[in-house]
């Protein structure tokens, strides 16, 4: 290769991967550095895919043409529903994985992908001529040529981790940090800040006494993340639940003088959705209990990981604190909890295309971005995978709408809003949380990744079926009537349902207490039909929801009209009059591309949304 190639991926967690994957199935020659091949999609936290939100992620990645859906199916040994007694927009899968197993899965994906190259290398300083990457440098002095970087470097940059006031240098345990890449993106006028996160220890299972705990099991009915067939049914594993008591409180309060945290040695803002254990604490001081979910790390492992209980407390504190809880009297730690703080390059530099609005061929994806979560980075590094492959060919960037997407979404929230704290995607942050379900990523997304290349012809066609399955299912249920007699009121009774005349099946179904299955007991075609869970479940929501669906449509289409506004690329704020300074310091800063975008930087009001409108209309 002469060193020479297209693209370089620097960085191989769940960003890089779904980056290089993406660039290398489109055509491009992809050198994909990390600083360790035996941790390639590591799950350092906790080792689990999906749950509210990122569900729906990780079903648009798949939609899409990416591959962090079928690994986690690959490699579960837990699937559950979450939300299942709630509404769809609502409802998330979540898998419990095989850490291991998990990430040997995506090495062999990555191996068998042409135009893929592993390197073992920290990658020290980005090459730029004329405000474009021509290349990169690594620790070893070796130069690279490309035409477009991606970073997706997670918790690596200039990584430091806290067990109680003890610093190491690291951006995971076990692993150096990246030093150099920061000073040269500083060099190039890349602003970086830092943040911090953490995670909780590991505990050996054969020292837990699990009958002092709730049993979590799995789903008895499974359901998937990939949309491609053959998924593997494979045997299920419990996890459990037990919870903090006054005890556990106690001993955090009394060492709280020992947390880096609290004695100011971090400065990085910590994720507000997914705070240490003290913080919970102090925050949440009225609460007297917290749950703590103790899952499982694999199959061939005693490595037990304590969800809800990260902390960076010293390691001998953390002894007694978990020796606290119900269940772990006991326990011995594999690995302490720590915090880790990192740099971060804030995503307001940075154009929907996830491209650096400076320098041209420079992408970032996953947490660099100032996100947590393997879903949340798999989605960036789809995106700017496949935008590095369309900006070395001239084409036009690949752009998804809130309207589309939850990727969409995330990835408008970071470029138009300056996130001061790790971002997590949640379902409120959607406006249309009832469109983006994850029961229709594939109807939403799949046609896109057809286009784009990374859906295969074999793919497109078992959707274009399940498309045409679901609508026939609909036009039945509209058509098909059942009366209104003993055997079918009987029935209906097991339900809290009753029929005076005779109805429709797509009239019964909106009723609250009527699901799709019930009809395999009122209606024989039904039953000669035995159409699959993914396709019943989408036709349920889609007639149970219909008035709900179209209003969100309505709404879809109204906040459409200021998507057409587009901004010039070099207007001068600075000479439009009658809108704030304010609004004009941060219409400068983000450089919105749209008027609807801009509408959603904060700070800006209404009004000066509509001096833009007339201003753009003249």
């Amino acid at each position: 290769m002469n060193n020479k190639f297209d693209v370089i991926v620097v960085g191989a967690g769940h960003a890089g991967c779904e980056a290089a994957l993406a660039s290398a199935r489109l055509g491009c020659d992809v050198l994909l550095c990390t600083l360790n091949v035996d941790n390639i999609a590591l799950q350092p936290c906790n080792p689990a895919i999906g749950g509210p939100a990122k569900s729906t992620l990780v079903r648009e990645i798949d939609a899409l043409g990416g591959v962090m859906g079928e690994v986690a199916d690959a490699t579960y040994i837990q699937m559950k529903t979450l939300n299942s007694s709630k509404g769809p927009a609502v409802r998330a899968l979540r898998a419990q994985s095989d850490k291991k197993e998990y990430s040997q899965y995506m090495r062999n994906i990555l191996e068998n992908t042409d135009n893929i190259w592993l390197k073992q290398t920290c990658i020290t300083e980005i090459k730029v001529k004329d405000s474009q990457i021509i290349g990169a440098i690594d620790e070893y002095g070796i130069e690279y040529s490309c035409r477009a970087i991606i970073l997706t470097t997670g918790t690596s940059l200039e990584g430091k981790m806290y067990v109680g006031l003890q610093a190491y240098p690291g951006g995971r345990l076990g692993e150096r940090p990246a030093i150099g890449l920061s000073e040269s993106l500083r060099k190039h006028g890349i602003v970086t800040k830092k943040l911090k996160t953490g995670t909780p220890a590991r505990v050996d299972k054969r020292t837990i006494d699990y009958s002092k705990m709730e049993i979590q099991p799995g789903d008895e009915t499974l359901s998937f993340y990939s949309f491609k067939p053959n998924r593997p049914v494979r045997p299920q594993f419990p996890c459990y639940l037990t919870r903090t008591n006054e005890e556990t409180h106690s001993i955090i309060r009394a060492n709280l003088d020992k947390s880096p945290m609290y004695q100011g040695l971090i400065h990085g803002v910590g994720p507000r959705y997914c705070p240490s254990i003290e913080d919970k604490i102090v925050r949440f001081a009225s609460n007297p209990s917290h749950h703590i979910f103790i899952e499982p790390e694999g199959l061939n492992t005693y490595e037990v990981y304590i969800q809800g209980f990260s902390t960076s407390l010293p390691a001998c504190v953390q002894v007694e604190m978990l020796r606290s809880l119900p269940g772990l009297e006991k326990a011995h730690i594999i690995k302490p909890a720590y915090a880790v703080e990192y740099d971060y390059v804030p995503a307001v530099q940075t154009q929907h295309s996830l491209m650096s609005k400076d320098i041209k061929g420079l992408f970032f994806a996953g947490q660099i971005n100032g996100t947590s979560g393997y879903e949340e980075a798999g989605a960036q590094g789809l995106i700017a995978g496949i935008n590095a492959v369309n900006f070395l060919n001239a084409k036009e960037p690949f752009e998804l709408s809130r309207a589309s997407s939850y990727i969409g979404t995330l990835i408008d929230d970071l470029v138009t809003k300056d996130i001061q704290e790790p971002y997590r995607m949640l379902t409120s942050r959607s406006e249309y949380r009832l469109l983006l379900r994850q029961d229709n990523a594939d109807s939403r997304l799949t046609e896109l990744g057809y286009k784009i290349g990374l859906i295969d012809d074999s793919q497109y066609q078992r959707f274009v079926t399940k498309q045409e399955t679901i609508r026939k299912e609909i036009e039945r249920l509209r058509e098909t009537k059942i009366s209104a007699n003993d055997e079918i009121n009987g029935i209906l009774s097991k339900y809290g349902e009753h029929i005076d005349r005779g109805v429709r099946l797509a009239e019964l179904l909106k009723r609250p207490n009527i699901k799709y299955e019930i009809f395999k007991e009122l209606d024989e075609r039904t039953r000669e039909l035995n159409l699959s869970k993914d396709i019943t479940d989408e036709a349920e929501v889609l007639i149970k929801y219909d008035g709900y669906i179209k209003r969100q449509e309505q709404q879809v289409e109204t906040s459409g009209k200021l998507e057409k506004y587009r901004i010039p690329a070099d207007i001068d704020y600075s000479k439009i009059k009658h809108i704030s300074s304010e609004t004009r310091e941060k219409l400068e800063k983000i450089r919105p591309s749209t008027l609807a975008q801009a509408s959603r930087i904060g700070g800006v009001k209404p009004a000066d949304i509509s001096v833009l409108m007339v201003m753009l209309g003249k």
